[in-house]
């Protein structure tokens, strides 16, 4: 519901606004663009072919054109395809013409994520092969209400934005979302819980796995753990994050996305440089297995579970 409301919100507020996809004309598969068509039209809300490649690059066209083009993918496992597309051409547009021109209304909307049933190709955590590059941004909301003001800044900056939607939420995560129009800043960091003994770290749907982790730590061990949400991973808050591993020493940096290579090694790379001499312990890092996403009779086995993240921080207060 949340996103829903945060496209009817683009496009009733912007006449240049289009969303076009997989399936998104009858409300996808994920529900998320019910409504649209029937309230805006066939010609701002429609179908495209099975093309991920098409589908962007149509969206990198619009966009030089001055549209707001909102493109879904129906699955982050396939933007693969679209890669050439992302990397190349949209993320490259405003550089190599020297800023005369640029498709910074582009925004691409796709699923992402562990779900409980959905195996090797509807499962994965692509974010991190796209913060390798410059000229895109990357975000990841955490529960409906991030959601919902997070699409809508990103829908309207200046600058092309894969905005990752974890889809273990449309089902599970309930909250309170504002109404009407708002928007939540992106590059800005949320602090959700604050503490004095460990920084944990993460985004999406993780967030609430590092909040539950922070509780039974305060009940069973009496440590007070610090959790930030990222929100934004390209550009990401490092001066939030730093400022508060200064204060606790400690850094945990958690997500689904498979260990080697994953944005949490950047994370900790950075952190371990700039915050060396207040550092208590290594920085640690609580990740999906280095295999292929697994059936989901193995997935809790692959998933940085909050057991896991418990174990991880008790290793690090007590280095």
């Amino acid at each position: 519901t949340a996103v829903n409301e945060a496209l009817h919100e683009a496009l009733e507020s912007d006449g240049k606004a289009v969303v076009f996809g997989e399936d998104v004309g009858f409300g996808g598969v994920f529900r998320c663009t019910t409504g649209l068509a029937e309230r805006f039209g066939r010609d701002r809300v429609f179908n495209t072919p099975l093309c991920e490649q098409g589908i962007v690059g149509f969206g990198v066209g619009l966009a030089a054109m001055g549209h707001r083009a909102i493109a879904e993918v129906q699955f982050a496992d396939y933007i693969f395809p679209a890669m050439d597309q992302l990397v190349n051409e949209a993320a490259k547009y405003r550089y190599r013409s020297g800023g005369q021109w640029d498709c910074g209304g582009l925004t691409v909307r796709a699923p992402c994520g562990a779900v409980g049933h959905g195996g090797h190709y509807h499962s994965q955590s692509p974010e991190a092969y796209f913060t390798h590059t410059p000229g895109l941004k990357v975000v990841v909301p955490s529960g409906p209400r991030e959601a919902k003001g997070l699409l809508l800044a990103s829908i309207r900056d200046p600058n092309p934005v894969v905005f990752f939607e974890p889809k273990m939420m449309y089902r599970t995560s309930v909250e309170d979302v504002p109404e009407g129009d708002y928007e939540l800043p992106l590059g800005e960091a949320r602090v959700v819980r604050e503490g004095s003994d460990a920084t944990l770290v993460g985004w999406g749907p993780q967030v609430k796995v590092l909040v539950a982790a922070a509780k039974e730590l305060e009940e069973t061990d009496g440590a007070q753990c610090e959790v930030i949400d990222l929100r934004t991973l390209l550009p990401w808050d490092y001066e939030t994050v730093c400022a508060s591993v200064s204060k606790t020493g400690r850094l945990v940096v958690s997500h689904e996305a498979s260990f080697t290579g994953g944005f949490g090694a950047e994370i900790a790379a950075f952190v371990s440089e700039r915050c060396f001499l207040r550092l208590e312990s290594p920085p640690v890092r609580v990740c999906g297995q280095d295999t292929p996403f697994p059936g989901h009779a193995h997935e809790p086995l692959f998933l940085p579970t909050q057991q896991k993240v418990v174990e991880a921080v008790r290793s690090s207060i007590g280095y």
